[in-house]
């Protein structure tokens, strides 16, 4: 029996590469897929990992678009991400990629296009946040891609506990006496869909394995729900160190942040506080998504366990 042809794009980073290791491993979903993964360096050590795994690497880059009819010759199913980026024209950049992407896919005669996509603030604040950009940029490619003559679903990750150790991470108290805080402007009890993004291939994996099942469907990815009083408990618990949650007035921790990206994050919290990550419908859109992975997923406990906290 011939296998159908994956083509992950961005196979050496952290959605791709989980995609590309959990078909490549799955018992299932390796007799029915070959995979081919995309990355701008085939030297890449993950790159020559993967092929090690059975995998075929093929270097492309979406901007060069003169690359990719090569990259996605023969394709049955993508799986397309674009990189966040915090720069100004992050909206253009990463539309003229998905573009350039999905109008070759589509000549190519791909029959399925797995998006990694996001809530749209700008949509669901009635147009009150409209500098989270990063966010709506994937809303709206992912509103574009339903557009297409191409089979589509759409996998949308939570906030990385993998955040836990940069822009998020905990910062020594101010009274210097051995405690940490972490601090920003939601309050205590804000929640926040928090997913270890190494279970990103748990998720498509389900796509892979009913594609008809979840075609159109948006899959809201997350363990689950966390406030963030929560999440200051549990990593007080692991840690054995102690870990209190501060809200802080919007302009302070707007102050915190560099200029270059301050409106977007600190809007991107305003979102998360005032209408919830993925919006009013966050709660059940979650918790449905939970129950469609593949496997269990792995807990804020689980993953703060298997990668401690450096507080010293």
């Amino acid at each position: 029996m011939s296998k159908y042809l994956l083509v992950v794009f961005g196979a050496t980073g952290n959605q791709g590469g989980s995609v590309a290791n959990y078909v490549l491993s799955d018992p299932e979903l390796s007799k029915q897929y070959s995979v081919r993964a995309i990355t701008r360096n085939a030297s890449n050590p993950a790159a020559k990992a993967l092929q090690e795994k059975g995998a075929e690497i093929i270097e492309a880059d979406m901007d060069q678009p003169s690359t990719l009819p090569a990259a996605l010759s023969g394709a049955h199913t993508v799986f397309a991400v674009t990189n966040t980026t915090y720069t100004s024209n992050t909206r253009e950049i990463q539309a003229k990629q998905a573009k350039a992407l999905c109008e070759t896919a589509v000549s190519q005669g791909t029959q399925y296009i797995i998006w990694s996509s996001m809530s749209h603030p700008a949509k669901i604040s009635s147009g009150k946040l409209k500098n989270v950009a990063h966010f709506d940029v994937k809303a709206e490619i992912e509103t574009y891609i339903r557009g297409l003559p191409v089979k589509s679903a759409f996998y949308a990750p939570g906030s990385y506990m993998q955040n836990f150790f940069d822009q998020m991470a905990p910062q020594p108290a101010p009274a210097n006496d051995g405690t940490y805080v972490v601090a920003n402007l939601c309050s205590s009890d804000t929640q926040l869909p928090l997913i270890d993004v190494t279970d990103t291939g748990k998720w498509v994996g389900a796509i892979l394995a009913e594609p008809e099942k979840y075609e159109g469907k948006f899959l809201a990815a997350a363990e689950r729900l966390y406030s963030f009083k929560e999440i200051t408990e549990i990593m007080s618990r692991v840690s054995g160190k102690t870990v209190v949650y501060q809200q802080v007035p919007d302009e302070v921790f707007k102050g915190w942040l560099p200029e270059a990206f301050r409106e977007q994050l600190s809007e991107m919290m305003v979102h998360i506080r005032e209408y919830g990550y993925y919006g009013p419908k966050m709660k059940e859109e979650v918790e449905w998504a939970a129950k469609q992975a593949r496997g269990e997923l792995t807990t804020l406990g689980e993953f703060l366990k298997k990668n401690p906290l450096k507080l010293e």
